[in-house]
């Protein structure tokens, strides 16, 4: 008898292609998730940096809980990336460069990250009140400043670990990380006001409205400046930035539309707070996929 012959899709494949197969499934996952914690973590210090320059400036209602909610869901957000980071699972991001599980020591931009907490407790431990006191305007301050100064260093660590073409790209990226991190966190801090009922008028949401909306629109030049920078390096990118316009759309419409049409509503009793509440995910979850666009197309263009 003769021996029976193996079809060609049923033959199995080396261990080193398999092993190639696994590597790039787990680096996929690892590369999809860090744009969406790098997210959470850009939108919770945006949201430290606004409470702090508000209590820098005795603006923010006085109370000691209206202060520590946002300080609570500002750590919630920042700390996601660190969690995950220390997670005992293979392919795991860094945080900020930094591996909890691997590395003993935090790198520069991980320490700055972490420095971040140390105004933060000595906010909460200071709010009371109408939050006057001296040493709260200064530790808002320094709560304000370090998150500024996080936000702006990994923006330009990221953009400095890419290619010179890359890089001159990549130019505005730095900004736009900012700018989004002030979008994302004041939608965070109108949420956390509304749902605490400290907004007695109405019309003291008007000045914060149209600064939101100011942001929003320096947003969408922003990243439609790096798309279209992105674009110019060759009939490639410029190929593959085409494909991605159906993707980038809806991610444009959770960004910018959705939210800023809740902001409109902002005025209207009983309106307000849903609307708030569906505006925040709703710039989160089209920021997470209009960066995991655009680090793909980067990736891409390393290859």
């Amino acid at each position: 008898m003769q021996p029976v012959r193996e079809l060609p899709n049923t033959v199995k494949p080396a261990n080193g292609l398999t092993h190639g197969l696994d590597r790039h499934r787990t680096y996929w996952r690892a590369e999809s998730v860090a744009p969406l914690w790098r997210i959470l973590a850009a939108s919770g210090y945006g949201l430290w940096a606004w409470l702090g320059l508000a209590l820098m400036l005795g603006l923010y209602p006085a109370g000691r809980n209206g202060s520590l909610l946002p300080l609570c869901v500002g750590t919630v957000l920042v700390g996601i990336g660190l969690l995950v980071a220390c997670l005992p699972w293979r392919g795991a991001s860094g945080w900020y460069g930094w591996h909890p599980r691997r590395d003993s020591r935090p790198n520069r931009a991980a320490m700055l990250a972490l420095v971040t907490f140390l105004p933060m407790l000595a906010v909460a431990g200071l709010v009371r009140g109408d939050n006057i006191f001296w040493a709260t305007r200064l530790a808002g301050a320094m709560l304000a400043l370090c998150s500024v100064a996080s936000l702006a260093y990994t923006g330009y660590r990221f953009r400095r670990q890419l290619s010179p073409t890359l890089q001159r790209a990549a130019a505005a990226l730095p900004l736009s990380r900012l700018v989004f991190a002030g979008y994302a966190g004041g939608l965070w801090l109108w949420l956390c006001t509304l749902a605490q009922g400290d907004l007695v008028a109405p019309r003291s949401l008007y000045p914060w409205v149209l600064l939101l909306l100011t942001l929003a629109l320096l947003l969408g030049l922003l990243e439609g400046q790096g798309w279209h920078s992105l674009s110019r390096l060759g009939a490639q990118e410029s190929a593959a930035e085409q494909e991605l316009q159906p993707a980038r759309f809806v991610a444009a419409l959770f960004i910018y539309v959705l939210p800023c049409i809740a902001l409109l509503h902002a005025r209207q009793d009983g309106v307000d707070l849903i609307a708030a509440a569906l505006a925040v995910p709703s710039c989160l979850l089209g920021k997470w996929l209009e960066r995991h666009l655009y680090e793909s197309l980067l990736r891409g263009s390393t290859d």
